[in-house]
C-alpha cells in the first residue's frame, strides 16, 4: 500500500506578492499583478509589460555576501523553499536529514546569466567570466542551494518541462514519498524569464499578448479579445510529507496531494492538440492515481493561458473528462491576475490550491468580459467564490506537448 502525501508548508514570490498571505489577499481582491517592465529597456520591443516581482529583498532569505553569487530565479527559487519550510515548522537535523529530499525546477534558469556571461566574453574576453557564471546558470542549483542550506541529504533533483515543470516536480515528489524513499520533498519551481532574448523571442512566436496600453487587463483566459499569455516571474514551492510523519510531529496539514498525471501531446513542438486529446488522457491519469470519479472534483485550476489555442483545447479537454459533471465545475485561470509564470506556474498554482482548500473560497478569473462561445464554462468571472471543496484538479502544460494534472484534496 502507498504512503498518503499531505502538503504542510507553501512559499510563494509572484507579482502579486512576495508572501501567500499576499497572493492570497490580491487573488480574491481579483487584482492584476501585470504592469510595465521595469528590468530592463524595452525601448523597440513589441511587448512591454509582464508581471515582476517588486520589492523582493533577497537578503531576508540569502546572506548578502552569497546574492551576488546567484541568478535571479535561484534566489526566488530559495526564498520560497525556505518560506515554506518555515511555514511548514519542519526541522531538519541529523535524524531526519537522509529522509528529506528536494526537487525544485525551472524552465529556463539562468538564461539572464548566461546571456550577460555570453555578452561579456565577446566584449572583453574570457578571463573576464566570473568563476560563478556555471552554478549562476545551472537549473539543479535551486534544488542544490536549499540542499545545502538545509542540510537536506535525501533525493535532490530539478525537473525541466517547460511550464508544467512546478507540476512534475510536485508530482515525482509525491511518487518519492509514496513509495518510501523519503519522508519529506520540498518541491515546486522558480522562474526569472523576463529578459530581453525571452520576451523577444516569444514576442516573435506572437504567444504574448501584445496589450501594452492596458497591462492589466491583458491576460484573459477564457476571453474573446484574448491575444496571448503574460510573462511572469516567481516561485511556488511547497513541503510534502508523508502523511502519518507529518501527523506524528504535529504538523499543520493544509491538504493531501492525492493524485498525478503525465503524458505527452507527441504533436507539435509550441501547439496543443486542437482537440484537447493529450490534456484529456493527463486528467484522466491523475484522476485514476487518485481513485477518485470525475464527480467528486468541484474544481479544476485551468492553465489557462489566454492563448486562442490553449484556453478552446483545455476546454474541450475538461469536457471530454468530466461531461455532463463540466458544466457543474467551477474553473478558473489564476493566470489572468498572476501572469503566466512558465516553469513556476505549476508550484505557485499548487500553492493556491492548497490555500483554496484550506479557506473554502475559490479564486476568480478576471477579465472575462466577452467569454468565447467556444468557452462555455463556469469560469469564476470577476469575483471569487465561497465554496467548500473536498477535490481539486489543477493543469500544467507545456512546450514539447509535455503535460502534468495533479489531484490535491482534503485529508479523510
Amino acid at each position: 500500500m502507498k504512503n498518503r502525501v499531505v502538503v504542510t508548508g507553501m512559499g510563494s514570490l509572484s507579482p502579486l506578492g512576495n508572501s501567500c498571505e499576499a497572493l492570497w489577499e490580491a487573488l480574491l481582491a481579483g487584482r492584476s499583478g501585470i504592469g510595465q517592465i521595469s528590468l530592463f529597456d524595452t525601448t523597440d520591443f513589441p511587448v512591454t509589460i509582464a508581471g515582476e516581482v517588486r520589492d523582493f529583498d533577497p537578503t531576508r532569505w540569502i546572506e548578502p555576501k552569497e546574492v551576488k553569487k546567484l541568478d535571479r530565479f535561484l534566489q526566488f527559487s530559495i526564498a520560497a523553499a525556505l518560506m515554506a519550510v518555515e511555514d511548514s515548522g519542519l526541522e531538519i537535523n541529523d535524524s531526519n536529514a537522509r529522509d528529506v529530499g528536494v526537487y525544485i525546477g525551472s524552465g529556463i534558469g539562468g538564461a539572464d546569466s548566461l546571456c550577460k556571461g555570453s555578452a561579456l566574453v565577446a566584449e572583453k574576453g574570457p578571463r573576464r567570466i566570473s568563476p560563478f557564471l556555471i552554478p549562476r546558470i545551472l537549473i539543479n542549483l535551486a534544488s542544490g542551494h536549499v540542499s545545502i542550506l538545509l542540510g537536506a541529504k535525501g533525493p535532490n533533483f530539478s525537473h525541466v518541462s517547460a511550464c508544467a515543470t512546478g507540476n512534475h516536480s510536485i508530482g515525482e515528489a509525491m511518487r518519492l514519498i509514496q513509495y518510501g524513499d523519503a519522508k519529506v520533498v520540498i518541491s515546486g519551481g522558480g522562474e526569472a524569464g523576463i529578459i530581453p532574448v525571452s520576451v523577444a523571442g516569444f514576442a516573435k512566436m506572437r504567444a504574448l499578448s501584445p496589450r501594452n496600453a492596458e497591462p492589466t487587463l491583458a491576460s484573459r483566459p477564457f476571453d474573446a479579445d484574448r491575444n496571448g499569455f503574460v510573462m511572469s516571474e516567481g516561485a511556488g514551492v511547497v513541503v510534502l510529507e508523508e502523511l502519518e510523519y507529518a501527523r506524528a510531529r504535529g504538523a499543520r496539514i493544509y491538504c493531501e496531494v492525492k493524485g498525478y498525471g503525465a503524458n505527452s501531446d507527441a504533436h507539435h513542438m509550441t501547439a496543443p492538440s486542437p482537440d484537447g486529446s493529450g490534456a484529456t488522457d493527463c486528467m484522466q491519469r491523475a484522476l485514476k492515481d487518485a481513485q477518485l470519479s470525475p464527480e467528486q472534483i468541484q474544481y479544476v485550476n485551468a492553465h489557462g493561458t489566454s492563448t486562442p489555442f490553449n484556453d478552446v483545447a483545455e476546454t474541450q479537454a475538461i469536457k471530454r473528462v468530466f461531461g455532463e459533471h463540466a458544466y457543474k465545475l467551477a474553473v478558473s485561470s489564476t493566470k489572468s491576475m498572476t501572469g503566466h509564470l512558465l516553469g513556476a506556474a505549476g508550484g505557485l498554482e499548487a500553492v493556491i490550491c492548497g490555500m483554496a482548500l484550506s479557506h473554502g473560497v475559490l479564486p476568480p478569473t478576471i477579465n472575462l468580459d466577452r467569454p468565447d462561445p467556444e468557452c462555455d464554462l463556469d469560469y469564476i468571472p470577476h469575483e471569487p467564490r465561497e465554496l467548500q471543496v473536498d477535490n481539486v484538479l489543477s493543469n500544467a502544460f507545456g512546450f514539447g506537448g509535455t503535460n502534468s494534472c495533479l489531484v490535491l484534496g482534503k485529508v479523510s
